[in-house]
């Protein structure tokens, strides 16, 4: 036979288990807004029965129920959904930072504008088409000269303001290498915490939300891999360990860029910097170094015309030749002063090395500081007994060869010969192109991140609704518990006061 108190206990295990489901929605409804917390569950079982020997059960115990009991609380996390989550973040991290770099790249192009460099490389040809129609005027002569000196000084600015901003992302690439580290370092100390609770039985459910929630970011930082296992929990950031357990092997902005030069770093924003810092501004920097250069000293093919002074004879007929970029071409013609004068290099570099380049490229001190250095004539005759020169007075011929290069085709670096203009828009479009792609690429993952994280808050989130539906199931399960116990306790009662007392 049962105990006469046994009920007391199988009610007060059902009001300590409804209790405990009616705080953990409580936890819950207090964290539905709480970013990475994952809604909790009392896992409840029925208590282990005991055997129970009666009247009619002499030789063979009955099973005799003793109620219900909270066994765990746990979290409803789906793995699955987190790495689904993690990879989406790690690839929408690498196009968010390289759209925006992108973008930023095409203001400091600012094409098409009338302050661009395409506009200053026409209005510098065309300044010596004019100087051809009147090639003795010396306001002509200044009018080159300065857009000269705008030309160089456009090339300088933008070169200036892509080291800036690669600058600016080195910056953000050491900022993110603190980070990471930062994010492991907590990562480490929780793996601590949440050895220490579970091997004592207890449940880590708050602690491996916030473990989560860090491990979310750092997918944002770059590929990651994750492994939660017996032996510990362990993290693999761009292909080496960057979590053991309690152990944290830290990472450097060198080490980062190792992984990106060796294909390892294959996404996240770290992944996108190194991608906008050495292949998307580096990309468009080398072709305006390129660009200048060859523009400056470049070989593009022009043809003499019959009559033109060329290596101290005077040409018989049409001759084609090849010449070293504007430079080269404006040291073929002479001025007018008296002695006539070989030209001066337009374009010389402001670097040490002498090399002309984008930032180094600037107009001739000698042509600044005296336009009337600026040669037109392709033709002068020498002195029989000086030897000294007197340019063809009104001769055009090299004003005239300097604007047509405006469609010279020039040799970029071996390439086929393109005309500078042409050169120049290939990299605009080109980069075009790939702010495109980067904003499409972006808005894509954007849309499946949203997507994913819909659909693990649609598991891990928490619902009000449901919630307060379960709040009303555990609060009437809690109701009967009590009307149980009462219901014992006037038992009870009726027993032990209220009977073998005869006559009362």
């Amino acid at each position: 036979m049962t105990s006469t108190f046994h009920g007391i206990e199988t009610s007060k295990r059902s009001l300590t288990t409804q209790l405990a489901a009616i705080n953990t929605t409580g936890h819950n409804i207090a964290n539905a807004k709480t970013e990475g917390y994952s809604r909790q569950r009392v896992n409840m079982t029925e208590a282990i029965s005991y055997d129970a020997y009666g009247m009619n059960r002499t030789t063979m115990a009955g099973q005799l129920g003793e109620g219900v009991e909270a066994a765990s609380i746990t979290r409803i996390r789906e793995n699955y959904l987190d790495k689904q989550y993690r990879d989406q973040n790690t690839l929408n991290g690498s196009w968010t930072v390289q759209a925006n770099n992108l973008s930023q790249l095409e203001d400091i192009i600012g094409e098409p504008s009338d302050k661009g460099l395409s506009s200053q490389i026409q209005n510098f040809f065309k300044s010596w088409s004019d100087l051809a129609a009147n090639p003795e005027s010396a306001s002509n002569r200044t009018i080159v000269a300065e857009y000269a000196q705008t030309l160089a000084q456009t090339f300088n600015q933008m070169s200036s303001q892509i080291t800036t901003l690669q600058s600016s992302v080195t910056d953000q690439i050491q900022t993110a290498a603190s980070d990471i580290n930062s994010m492991a370092q907590s990562i480490a100390t929780l793996n601590t915490q949440i050895k220490k609770l579970e091997t004592n039985g207890n449940d880590a459910n708050d602690l491996r939300d916030q473990r989560d929630l860090l491990v979310d970011q750092l997918a944002r930082q770059g590929n990651i891999t994750v492994a939660d296992t017996s032996d510990g929990y362990e993290i693999d950031f761009a292909g080496s360990n960057l979590v053991t357990g309690d152990k944290v092997s830290e990472v450097t902005a060198d080490s980062l860029g190792s992984a990106f030069a060796k294909g390892d770093l294959s996404g996240g924003e770290v992944q996108g910097l190194f991608v906008s810092r050495d292949v998307n501004l580096q990309g468009f920097l080398n072709d305006l170094d390129n660009l200048a250069n060859t523009l400056a000293n470049g070989d593009v093919e022009v043809t003499l015309p019959a009559g033109s002074t060329y290596q101290g004879a005077t040409l018989a007929a049409d001759t084609k030749v090849t010449v070293k970029g504007i430079n080269g071409l404006h040291q073929l013609g002479f001025t007018f002063d008296n002695p006539a004068q070989p030209g001066a290099a337009i374009f010389t570099s402001s670097a040490p090395n002498g090399v002309i380049t984008a930032a180094s490229i600037q107009l001739n001190t000698v042509i600044k500081n005296d336009p009337s250095k600026i040669a037109t004539s392709l033709s002068a005759a020498a002195d029989p007994v000086t030897g000294d020169l007197t340019a063809m007075k009104g001769n055009n011929g090299l004003a005239l060869l300097v604007a047509d290069l405006s469609d010279g085709k020039f040799a970029f670096g071996g390439t086929t010969p393109v005309t500078i203009g042409d050169y120049y828009g290939s990299s605009v479009s080109g980069v075009g192109v790939k702010s495109k792609d980067a904003q499409r690429q972006m808005a894509t993952t954007d849309s499946m991140l949203a997507s994913v994280d819909a659909t693990r808050q649609g598991v891990s989130g928490v619902s009000l609704d449901e919630e307060a539906g379960n709040l009303i199931v555990f609060q009437q399960a809690y109701s009967a518990a009590s009307r149980f116990m009462t219901t014992l306790d006037q038992m009870l009662d009726k027993l032990i006061n209220g009977t073998g007392v005869v006559g009362l």
